[in-house]
């Protein structure tokens, strides 16, 4: 968990018509701390990593997994250069995990580099953390500011509206 001890400018400083849930969600848990609401590492020279947020997890069989997680395990394999992950509706599991990569130039996806993707997950997370399904993508949605759209990604596998894209970076 990423907390911050001190104030900063650009920090939340309050919820509109609502201090009791403000003070309740980001200064209760840890006591004289912000907490921010995404996980960090601290790496051998001391830099801070942000990993992703806490609240954006996918329940795979109990086992709450984070989209990021799963997307740094992806991202580490050799032939992928990006990746998003999503939790989709699963009949046993209650989640299953949907996942999409854009390749290194010059390659194409396959059934074959799907499974060698899924094994390097599970080799790099753990077996639960595979995903079920690797779509290979040329893009992927993202606002103008870079982060990816996962509620665009969950609605086109549903087969669902996407709803409004005006927040979407169309590339113009």
């Amino acid at each position: 968990m990423l907390v911050l001890k001190r104030p900063w400018p650009a920090m939340l400083r309050t919820l509109y018509k609502d201090e009791k849930r403000y003070i309740d969600t980001y200064w209760s848990k840890y006591p004289g701390a912000y907490l921010t609401g995404d996980s960090a590492r601290i790496d051998e020279d001391g830099y801070i990593w942000i990993v992703g947020r806490t609240d954006d997890v996918i329940k795979v069989s109990g086992h709450r997994i984070g989209t990021a997680e799963v997307e740094a395990a992806m991202n580490s394999h050799p032939d992928v250069i990006e990746s998003a992950a999503i939790g989709l509706p699963h009949e046993v599991k209650g989640q299953g995990i949907h996942a999409f990569a854009i390749l290194r130039a010059g390659l194409k996806g396959s059934p074959e580099l799907a499974e060698d993707i899924r094994r390097h997950v599970a080799q790099h997370l753990s077996p639960i953390a595979k995903p079920d399904v690797i779509d290979f993508v040329d893009s992927l949605p993202k606002t103008r500011s870079g982060k990816i759209m996962r509620r665009v990604l969950k609605a086109q596998a549903l087969g669902e509206d996407v709803g409004d894209l005006s927040t979407m970076d169309t590339g113009a």
